[in-house]
């Protein structure tokens, strides 16, 4: 029998709440940025970039296997539970860091399979809030990921370098065991009980735990594929690009961990920021549209600079650009909000999650395979005066995956070029709204110009966004 709260639990739930998973989640593993770049080294000291690209791209794609299903599931049995095992299983290898680093890796692998705090997340914040709220609670969210990676990559250096690995290796288990229990004992149910079922019994249908069945709808609505080719080109470079490029300003750009340290502070503060203050400035100035249009060319830009850039001075710079391009993503959601008939905003969004779940394991993977083949790698780990980093080869493009990530995001701006404005998708959407209403009583099949014909089945998404900074 299901555990489950009373109904007055679900109005205590707020989006406090998971802000502070979030923040707890991943500022443990903030602080992890120093150790876990000298430990993947040490264990992986020939190929350093492409088995750091494979371990996060099995992650990835685990993780794109598995969301539908968690999704799923916790539509029926409730958030709390799921949400709990997601966090639990994403922190679990932080220990084994100091433990065994084979270990370590090998869980890091294994754990995508229940790694999708954020997808569940957002189906909590989603189930609390109200449509017209929803994408400033988004925003909140995504905001204090960036938050939670200001300053702890900085104390997690600082207290390497006083104190050793394994001190900062047991602050983050601390803090991720502290989550672990505030999702145990604080955090509320968010979905209503008359909701959920109280037994486990209760079949899933192949079409709810489908990993690519939100994929094949894409084809079926020309602006929603317009939509989902322009976030698989540009979070494809995105989710490549988080997962190997601080380990890329360690070994090639020879940034010492403090350096690192400060670049992510500069970065998540420039983005929160961006997702704050800017963002809401320019949907209301410029449109949904064209505000991803802005955020593609800045991602264009800095991915450029970073795959031409050689100097230390460089990387700073574009890093204030990537801080803007961040958001892309926000802007990228309200689109789809904005776009899909009032039943469809699950299945739409789910096609969002399915795309954004691939480019988290073809991504990783794809970079380290370009470093590969590029022959980018590390002799010294320990880059200083007297003891400089070696490149087995010098290059006029010292990083070739972010060239190849500013090609790709270069399509994708081309792409929603031809994403049909506000104006056209308000009028298509309100044409949407009356065939629903006119059909509901006969309950015949809605059809909608926006509205992505799938069956009843395939209606029931669990999940409603998904985000890897």
């Amino acid at each position: 029998m299901m555990l489950v709260r009373s109904s007055h639990s679900r109005g205590r739930a707020r989006v406090a709440h998971a802000v502070v998973v979030i923040f707890l989640e991943f500022f443990a593993w903030g602080l992890l940025t120093t150790p876990m770049l000298t430990v993947l080294h040490e264990t992986f000291p020939q190929h350093t970039f492409l088995m750091n690209g494979l371990v996060q791209g099995v992650k990835g794609f685990l993780s794109f296997l598995s969301a539908p299903l968690i999704g799923a599931l916790s539509d029926i049995w409730g958030r709390k539970s799921f949400l709990l095992m997601t966090v639990f299983f994403t922190c679990a290898p932080i220990p084994f860091m100091r433990i065994s680093p084979w270990w370590y890796f090998a869980l890091i692998s294994v754990s995508g399979v229940f790694a999708v705090t954020f997808s569940v997340i957002f189906a909590y914040v989603a189930d609390i809030t109200e449509e017209h709220e929803r994408s400033t609670a988004y925003g909140l969210v995504s905001a204090t990921f960036a938050a939670s990676l200001v300053t702890s990559p900085a104390i997690g250096e600082h207290l390497s370098g006083k104190y050793g690995d394994s001190l900062v290796v047991l602050v983050a288990t601390v803090i991720a065991v502290a989550d672990i229990a505030f999702v145990f004992f604080v955090v509320p149910e968010s979905l209503p009980d008359k909701m959920r079922l109280t037994s486990w019994g209760f079949p899933i249908s192949w079409e709810q735990a489908d990993p690519f069945a939100s994929l094949r709808r894409v084809g079926k609505d020309s602006t929603v594929l317009l939509i989902c080719v322009t976030v698989f080109l540009s979070y494809l470079p995105e989710a490549g690009q988080y997962s190997s490029f601080f380990i890329y300003l360690r070994q090639v750009i020879q940034f010492s961990p403090a350096a690192i340290a400060a670049f992510i502070a500069m970065v998540g503060i420039l983005s929160i920021i961006a997702q704050t203050l800017f963002l809401g400035v320019l949907m209301r100035t410029v449109g949904k549209k064209n505000t991803v249009l802005l955020g593609l060319g800045f991602q264009l830009f800095q991915l450029a600079w970073y795959g031409f850039g050689s100097e230390p001075w460089m990387m700073w710079a574009a890093g204030t650009i990537a801080a803007m391009s961040s958001i892309t993503f926000p802007a990228v959601s309200a689109l789809v909000s904005h776009s899909a008939a009032p039943d469809q905003q699950g299945v739409v969004q789910g096609m969002i999650t399915g795309i954004r779940g691939l480019c988290n394991g073809l991504g990783p993977a794809l970079y380290g395979f370009i470093f590969y083949l590029f022959n980018v790698e590390l002799n010294d780990m320990e880059p200083g005066p007297g003891r400089p980093t070696h490149i087995t080869q010098k290059s006029v493009i010292p990083g070739p995956p972010f060239l190849f990530g500013a090609v790709a995001v270069f399509f994708a701006l081309l792409v929603a070029m031809f994403i049909p404005d506000q104006e056209q998708l308000a009028d298509t959407k309100t044409c949407s709204a009356r065939k629903t209403s006119s059909g509901a009583t006969g309950h015949a099949e809605t059809t909608s110009t926006l509205a992505t014909p799938t069956s009843d089945a395939e209606d029931i998404e669990p999940l409603l966004q998904d985000s890897s900074m």
